[in-house]
């Protein structure tokens, strides 16, 4: 495909976006439709599955709170004429909820498959490669490795809202709004895979085979911190960060073409860390990638039955 080409797929896709739906004098578009619903799935699910999920009823209080916060920042955006306040507002509300879902969704995994299933997944690598592949790999662990790697798992913390600033910056309102809608699809796709086929993690569950310490410098011992003082059990299958790099990095192709080919080295380079390092299983990236490829291929449907929602409403 010509650049000129990708450029007009670009602006048709983006033209998809900015369709609002007036609910209670708030004008809601397709991201919004699919964090509301993100959220109303776990206030339905909580209350329902309560004996299989940690802190319940604190679970339930949490997502009301971030709904009313969410929704505060949609009542807010009309309001914001300052560019830079109107991506803080609307990025950061999105994102923020997609942390906060994330946190949710770790106390709720097991509440329809009340076991971890990682003996599953080991026998099925083990049939594939002869080997699990995350302790095969300790041959090769090396501390500048490791230091790169964790560099390449930590750093994309920050690519999230960087690559969402760059392209609304660059290309506008509706690109974010394609940015953000994708994102929380493949959020909503990943929330899914922990609850339908729950994996506690390597370290979780065979700790005990990994002989080979993982040592590096200043990026290692902040992916050590994540690990110890922010990861809980389980949250594996799909990879979030497989899934999450993937949107940002195919997006990235789409609307900023220099940044993908400047993220290439990282984003391959973060599918590596995340088996590497003991975080996931091979299969957790590798679905988490296929995921996320997918998520990309159906996520245009979602605006385009959102316009034709407005249309029908605008003409009832």
């Amino acid at each position: 495909m010509t650049e000129a080409a990708s450029d007009a797929k670009s602006l048709r896709i983006s033209g998809l976006y900015g369709t609002r739906i007036t609910f209670l004098k708030a004008g809601l578009q397709a991201t919004d439709a699919v964090v509301l619903g993100s959220l109303l799935l776990f206030a339905i699910l909580i209350p329902v599955f309560h004996d299989w999920v940690t802190g319940a009823w604190a679970m339930l209080a949490r997502t009301g709170f971030w709904t009313v916060v969410y929704v505060g920042s949609i009542y807010l955006l009309p309001r914001l004429k300052n560019r830079i306040l109107y991506f803080l507002v609307r990025a950061g509300a999105v994102q923020i909820l997609f942390y906060e879902l994330f946190l949710i969704c770790q106390h709720s995994q097991l509440i329809w498959v009340h076991h971890w299933q990682d003996e599953a997944l080991l026998g099925w690598e083990k049939a594939i490669f002869g080997v699990q592949p995350t302790v095969w790999l300790q041959r090769f662990i090396s501390p500048p490795l490791t230091e790169w790697l964790m560099f390449a798992y930590v750093i994309y913390v920050f690519g999230y809202p960087a690559l969402g600033a760059l392209i609304y910056f660059k290309r506008g309102e509706r690109p974010l709004e394609d940015y953000l809608l994708t994102l929380a699809l493949a959020n909503l796709a990943y929330f899914l895979g922990f609850m339908i086929f729950p994996i506690a993690g390597p370290l979780y569950h065979m700790a005990d085979a990994y002989l080979v310490p993982l040592k590096g410098g200043f990026f290692t011992a902040w992916g050590e911190y994540i690990r110890t003082h922010v990861h809980e059990i389980g949250s594996n299958l799909p990879s979030p960060h497989c899934a999450i790099a993937t949107v940002m990095w195919l997006m990235a192709y789409r609307y900023v073409r220099p940044a993908f080919y400047f993220l290439a080295p990282i984003m391959i380079s973060l599918y590596v860390s995340t088996f590497y390092l003991r975080y996931h299983y091979l299969s957790d990236t590798v679905l988490g990638i296929l995921t996320a490829s997918l998520v990309m291929i159906v996520s245009p449907a979602f605006p385009k039955a959102w316009n034709a929602a407005a249309k029908r409403r605008s003409e009832g």
